[in-house]
């Protein structure tokens, strides 16, 4: 899963900016708890954050189920002199050598989880590998934006290593988003295609708060993305900060 994604992923969040968000988790760990000296990125995806915070003095453990993102994510703090400890293996699978005392769940990752049960599984595992007092600090694509941004529309991404096509379509009654991405890049003066498809679904905060309490977390705050406000009801990404009692 994720194998052709993975190859034009960071092409595709070219917009993120990894360094200021990193500063935005950060302060959220300041505020609420403390900094954390040994850090799991969850879903770590191509690196981002995971590199970020180890440029911090933080030792970090980045998880992921794509082997291909994990390969790039490696190149990447090997190129920086960055020693970061990936490990493949699925949220709901998770399995440390030890506990960590602090964990972040970024860009949507969480939405990817279409399973409920599943879903409720993957934060219990990071309770149990979070020592208690630590924050795990997540956030979520919503509802309005499942339902009125992503919906049944299509998306064209052009940058100069490739250019692609995104579609798709939403369930209302299953709040999951399923997608197509179609990607054309070009060789040898023709273009080659190829395509990866997943899904996400939206989870509203209730169903959020009884994952977090069956699992042992306590929701601390609830904001808008990159804000210290509460989300609006247009928000298309809310930041979680819970805790571990």
């Amino acid at each position: 899963m994720y194998n052709v994604f993975s190859k034009y992923y960071d092409d595709l969040m070219g917009d993120v900016d990894y360094k200021a968000r990193t500063e935005y988790l950060y302060s959220l760990f300041c505020k609420f708890g403390k900094t954390p000296k040994l850090l799991l990125d969850l879903a770590c995806g191509t690196g981002g954050f995971s590199n970020e915070f180890a440029k911090k003095g933080i030792s970090v453990i980045g998880v992921d189920k794509s082997n291909e993102m994990l390969c790039i994510a490696k190149e990447k703090s090997l190129s920086e002199n960055l020693d970061v400890l990936y490990i493949c293996q699925s949220a709901e699978n998770l399995e440390l050598y030890e506990t960590v005392d602090g964990a972040i769940c970024c860009l949507d990752s969480l939405n990817h989880i279409t399973d409920y049960n599943v879903f409720c599984e993957a934060f219990v595992k990071v309770s149990e590998f979070l020592n208690k007092g630590s924050l795990f600090i997540f956030d979520m694509n919503t509802v309005f934006k499942h339902e009125k941004v992503l919906g049944d529309n299509t998306f064209v991404v052009d940058s100069d290593n490739v250019y692609c096509v995104w579609q798709n379509f939403y369930s209302v009654k299953n709040k999951t988003t399923d997608i197509i991405l179609d990607f054309f890049e070009l060789e040898d003066g023709k273009y080659i295609r190829s395509s990866e498809s997943f899904s996400e679904r939206a989870y509203d905060d209730s169903e959020i708060k009884s994952a977090l309490k069956n699992a042992g977390l306590t929701l601390l705050a609830v904001f808008g993305d990159m804000k210290d406000s509460a989300p609006k009801y247009d928000e298309q990404r809310k930041i979680f900060v819970a805790r571990k009692e």
